[in-house]
């Protein structure tokens, strides 16, 4: 390495395009199919809207729950950044990854309170996108940063549910 060249360290997962917004454009894309082509659900249900918002809900209760251990251990939200530590309670005992879950719950909950049928379906590209751009470097990331630690937390915690 030359004098003139900075090497720079990286501490943080190869995570290049942040989860949110995935989430965010497979909404979006699901408002813009509806609009050209309209697949819904049964139109005007209380029922299917009160359903909706709950599986949001359960969605924003995940998703706070895991940016409450994420500040209290002193982490980043952002997968790019440094992980001091690997969080172990909360959402975290039961699910390695409550914020994709809770994620998930959300584009799930606006798709079915919308009627929209299409904001559901790209929930499994979205969950595919999210798996391998980001869950697996994620992993292989606390891997190597903790070795034997995460592989035992791996082995007795399940990925998504």
């Amino acid at each position: 390495m030359s004098s003139g060249q900075i090497r720079e360290e990286r501490d943080g997962a190869d995570v290049r395009i942040p989860p949110p917004a995935l989430y965010l454009v497979a909404v979006v894309l699901g408002v813009v199919l509806h609009w050209l082509w309209a697949l819904g659900f049964a139109r005007g249900s209380g029922l299917r809207i009160a359903l909706g918002v709950a599986v949001i809900c359960g969605g924003v209760a995940i998703l706070g729950s895991a940016f409450s251990v994420f500040r209290r251990i002193g982490q980043h939200p952002d997968p790019r950044k440094p992980t001091p530590t690997i969080a172990r309670d909360g959402p975290y005992r039961f699910t390695r990854n409550p914020m994709y879950l809770g994620g998930s719950l959300i584009q799930l909950g606006l798709g079915v309170a919308l009627g929209n049928a299409w904001i559901v379906l790209l929930l499994v590209p979205t969950v595919a996108l999210i798996h391998h751009r980001a869950v697996l470097p994620e992993e292989r990331y606390l891997e190597d940063k903790f070795g034997d630690d995460y592989a035992s937390f791996k082995a007795s915690v399940r990925r998504w549910l």
